[in-house]
């Protein structure tokens, strides 16, 4: 009977949730060997465009090469970016767009990690008003520009939204 099925209202994630699941999927098609990061566009509840870290178009990725460039030279996370041989998840997701005829203006970032600074100047400058990401990144100054941009930024950890 119909009375027996559970509340679809009480089983549905919040829209946050359910992009944020979304993102770890996309994650999973990353090649890098240090941090898979997915990445989607969203505006209107509807996804624009995926994206996840790795190599351009046609090259190859660092497993394939033997390991990791950074890796070997002791280089931490968020620094030195332009020693990688990959492209960040949220500039691909961009790229997308661009490839696609996409406009993300007014769109909404959903990233398994916070964004770094190249990305976060990628982000403002693309039009994206929110960003909601779940994982920490070791980079205070994309914070700060996004706040100085006037971008909405949340962490959200499963069970609240931490605006910043």
């Amino acid at each position: 009977m119909a009375s027996d099925l559970p509340d679809p209202a009480g089983q549905r994630p919040p829209w946050d949730q359910y992009f944020l699941e979304i993102c770890r999927v996309v994650s999973r098609r990353a090649t890098c060997l240090r941090r898979q990061v997915g990445a989607i566009l969203v505006r209107d509840k509807r996804i624009l465009t995926t994206g996840y870290n790795g190599p351009p178009r046609g090259v190859r990725h660092c497993a394939e090469l033997g390991g990791c460039r950074r890796q070997e030279l002791g280089i931490p996370s968020g620094e030195r970016h332009e020693l990688c041989r990959a492209l960040h998840a949220e500039q691909n997701a961009i790229i997308q767009a661009a490839l696609h005829g996409v406009s993300v203006t007014g769109a909404t970032m959903y990233i398994t990690n916070q964004p770094c600074v190249l990305c976060a100047k990628m982000l403002i400058n693309a039009g994206i008003v929110r960003i909601v990401y779940r994982g920490h990144y070791p980079d205070e100054m994309a914070m700060e520009m996004l706040g100085e941009a006037g971008v909405e930024v949340v962490r959200w950890d499963g069970e609240q939204e931490d605006r910043r």
